[in-house]
């Protein structure tokens, strides 16, 4: 909310203040109150041409961020002449999402500026809470893959490693979600409104990036065959940079995100003979790569654009690394041992036949030596077990899109295929399955397959999901090459998700270990002794309460539900997919609300149910899903009988700044995905570190948390990877649980009979069907039986205050090894071969 209008009196006090602070010796880049303030005046009158008196608290807002990158130039040009000096190995991170959130007040910690600012900011009248607020987020991703890339981002500046994170600048990123009725609703997300007060424009440094066309074979005149690609449609990227602040170091790392413009922004003939559409088409047909984060794919043309996104991203940033490398190396000659390119996920995976293409078609390099250089620059690391997440392209519209490309994969698959039949590991059927091609009626591009073949590295982000990579997902090319697979356990940064989400808790984990723990989270192992101590203990409860409280106010303001603070605070709070089980955990809030009303004198421990997620725009299931949880929580909290036992939230628009609000307030992590279906997770990592209690499934890296805390603080339920496999090798029937547990059939009867949706009572009827007939693919109700004894042993725990605090305060101490900082010295020290480059 922006702050209230000011007075006139306390405009005039703002006003002496900030002539005040424009007499105060003008030093650019100093860091203590009074020079703070000073800067921050220049910009409100110099930056953005306001007083006191016709400043907005969007204007104030500018002003600070403005005085915080100021400090921020100096290093960032320092760290860039520290790398071109020191010639040191650089990793280049190539991520489809960037999922950043707000800025300001992450560089001001990393800074160490916020106590200064606020000080500065408070001797002028102002909040800085309130200026914080002003920020939007920047929604540059969907989930967990966009925010992993972005705590990396914080880590490898943290950790002062030569790094560069490329993307897109999405004109729009995720949408913003609106509930009418229950139902989401999208609205476009325009985050870039009032502009980016961290990004830096660079038209000197665009990048020609081309598409469709054809290709021409021809002889050289030293004999050599060679390509020509030829009649492209051109587009140009223009790079925007932004810096990343290593914390309390001199480290100023980029993230360079392209931004498609056209190669001519308008045809000048259509536009002097009148015709003034057609003058701009090229113009928006080429801006529309970088318009929205991923544009709906069920058409043609959706699939075409998404393909497009991707090559155009790769190509600017191949581009980008290979000129920086010839700036100060004559050749490719040990390339390898000054660039290391990270894949994160399929969507880069293009990059491989991409560099190929300006090795041999560009620079003249032979097959070899080039495909030699490939092989040893890039890594790829896999997030999805699901088949249908891993990308395939048809032929055609990738041999339309990217003709030369097609060649180029081609002839990578064709070598390889002779590779592997030559070495005699592996009969026809794995052959078939490593190809990049798959064959059939719609002959598809494997990009899962081609990031493989053409990378040094292949991991997982949790030990169990590697170990599923080698043994079914990718278990054809493990058993060719065992060495290349590794595993790489996610992180969080603590800098954000504990230090600057919980300062409260952040202060008096301080208090009683030390500041090392910022950067060495497994510091917070020295808590573990005061999980004894009964003060402590209160005080970690009372820091517990107070985040309830923020978050209650919130949900007050959005809501208009007033919770119960002594409630247990049940939160789940990600993506909204079938796999991840929002759907079971409505159906345990459903058996709750029916056995109170079935029996009055029934009285369970008070919970919350809060519920954060946003379903891709064209699936179907996970909207429905949401209109259920809202349906429900409509019966729930409106119910006189149930009032005071149970209340159902669900936070509209989740984004990354809500969440830094959510996960300091949470008593229970609904980690509750399909065992074998969730790649690692995150959000798991995040509440953990907040103190809330895992609820969840052996599955992802929810294997590995339980391993740290150990089993008697972690709430396991539900079948195992491999029971989940016997069960559906002997043939998984839902219907026999349906008819054989009462509960279960009370639950999905009441949504069958249109009890949470008296106007129409089939609407949820889709849902039952797809548990019941279609299979229950997750297997919801096969862990239904587990998941409410598990959630009794829940209540009974929280019963008892003192046991419930020493298990969250372990819980806290234990979180150290899901720091991003542990998993960057992994990916640096046994994949990329990088090493520190301090700034001085």
């Amino acid at each position: 909310m922006p702050p209230p209008p000011k007075s006139t009196a306390g405009r005039s006090e703002e006003a002496r203040a900030l002539a005040r602070a424009r007499e105060l010796p003008n030093s650019r880049t100093a860091t203590d109150v009074d020079s703070l303030r000073r800067a921050f005046a220049d910009h409100l009158q110099y930056s953005q041409a306001k007083d006191e008196h016709t400043a907005t608290a969007l204007d104030r807002y500018f002003a600070v961020a403005y005085a915080v990158r100021d400090r921020m130039m100096r290093r960032w040009v320092q760290t860039q002449q520290t790398y071109y000096r020191s010639d040191t190995k650089r990793v280049y991170y190539l991520s489809l999402e960037f999922l950043m959130g707000k800025a300001l007040e992450n560089n001001l910690i990393n800074l160490g500026l916020r106590d200064s600012m606020r000080d500065a900011l408070a001797s002028l009248g102002l909040e800085l809470d309130d200026l914080l607020a002003q920020e939007p987020d920047a929604g540059l991703g969907n989930g967990g893959l966009g925010r992993l890339a972005a705590c990396f981002l914080d880590s490898l500046a943290t950790l002062q490693y030569p790094a560069y994170g490329y993307g897109i600048r999405y004109e729009f990123g995720i949408f913003d979600q609106e509930l009418r009725n229950g139902w989401q609703v999208e609205r476009p997300e325009e985050w870039l409104r009032f502009g980016n007060a961290w990004e830096i424009p660079r038209p000197e440094y665009e990048v020609p990036v081309h598409f469709f066309g054809r290709t021409e074979h021809f002889v050289d005149e030293h004999g050599k065959h060679r390509v020509r690609w030829v009649d492209t449609r051109k587009v140009l990227g223009m790079p925007y940079d932004t810096p990343v602040a290593g914390y309390h170091n001199h480290t100023v790392n980029t993230l360079r995100l392209w931004r498609a413009r056209a190669s001519e922004e308008f045809d000048l003939s259509d536009f002097n003979r009148g015709d003034y559409i057609a003058a701009v088409e090229e113009k928006n047909l080429s801006e529309t790569i970088s318009k929205v984060l991923y544009p709906n794919d069920l058409t043609v043309m959706g699939k075409e654009l998404r393909l497009q996104q991707q090559y155009f991203f790769v190509a600017c940033s191949i581009h980008d690394i290979l000129n920086r490398h010839l700036k100060t190396h004559e050749s490719f000659d040990g390339f390898a041992d000054k660039v290391a390119i990270q894949l994160n996920d399929t969507h880069p995976a293009i990059a491989v036949a991409e560099l190929m293409r300006v090795f041999v078609d560009q620079y003249d390099l032979e097959w070899e030596k080039a495909w030699e250089i490939c092989r040893s620059v890039f890594g790829y690391t896999n997030h999805t077990l699901l088949p249908e997440a891993l990308e395939r392209w048809q032929v055609e519209l990738f041999g339309r899109v990217l003709p030369r490309h097609l060649e180029i994969v081609y002839e990578i698959n064709r070598r390889f295929l002779d590779e592997v039949r030559a070495s005699g590991k592996a009969d026809e059927g794995a052959v078939a399955r490593m190809s990049i091609i798959e064959e059939g009626p719609g002959r598809q591009v494997r990009m899962a397959n081609l990031a493989v073949i053409g990378s040094r590295s292949v991991n997982g982000v949790a030990a169990l999901h590697t170990e599923l990579l080698k043994t079914e997902l990718f278990h054809d090319f493990h058993a060719l090459w065992p060495e290349r697979f590794n595993n790489k356990t996610n992180g969080v940064t603590p800098r954000r998700w504990l230090l600057a989400a919980n300062p409260e808790l952040a202060r008096t984990i301080t208090e009683c270990i030390g500041p090392q723990w910022v950067t060495d989270a497994d510091e917070l192992r020295r808590l573990e002794p005061l999980a004894d101590d009964a003060d402590f203990r209160r005080v970690f409860r009372e820091i517990k309460r107070q985040n309830k409280e923020r978050l209650a106010a919130i949900v007050k303001a959005e809501n208009g539900i007033t919770l119960d603070l002594d409630s247990i605070f049940d939160v789940q709070v990600k993506r909204l997919h079938e796999y991840k089980r929002q759907l079971l955990n409505v159906l345990h809030i459903v058996h709750q609300y029916l056995r109170i009303k079935a029996d009055p004198a029934y009285a369970p421990v008070p919970r919350t149910y809060v519920f954060g997620a946003k379903a891709a725009p064209g699936y179907f299931m996970a909207k429905q899903i949401i209109k259920l949880i809202n349906s429900v929580g409509e019966v729930v909290n409106h119910d006189l009988d149930v009032r005071g036992r149970i209340a159902v939230v669900f936070l509209k628009n989740y984004r990354v700044s809500l969440a830094e609000r959510v996960f300091p307030a949470a008593d229970v992590s609904e980690q509750i995905s399909t065992a074998g279906k969730e790649a690692s997770g995150t959000g798991n990592m995040k509440f953990q570190m907040n103190g809330a209690l895992t609820v969840g499934t052996l599955d992802g890296a929810n294997v590995e948390i339980r391993e740290e805390v150990g089993a008697e603080n972690f709430f396991l339920f539900g079948l195992t990877v491999e029971q989940v496999a016997e069960l559906r090798r002997r043939g998984y029937n839902p219907w026999e649980y349906y008819r054989n547990d009462r509960d279960l059939k009370a639950v999905l009867d009441a949504l069958s009979s249109g009890r949470f949706s008296p106007g129409e009572p089939r609407l949820f009827q889709p849902i039952v069907d797809s548990l019941l007939n279609g299979g229950d693919p997750y297997l919801c109700l096969a862990d239904f039986r587990s998941y409410l004894e598990c959630q009794e042993r829940v209540s009974q725990a929280y019963l008892d205050p003192e046991r419930w605090s020493r298990m969250a305060i372990l819980n806290v101490a234990r979180s150290g090894k899901f720091s991003s900082d542990r998993t960057i010295r992994e990916y640096a020290e046994e994949i990329w071969g990088a090493t520190p480059t301090p700034v001085a």
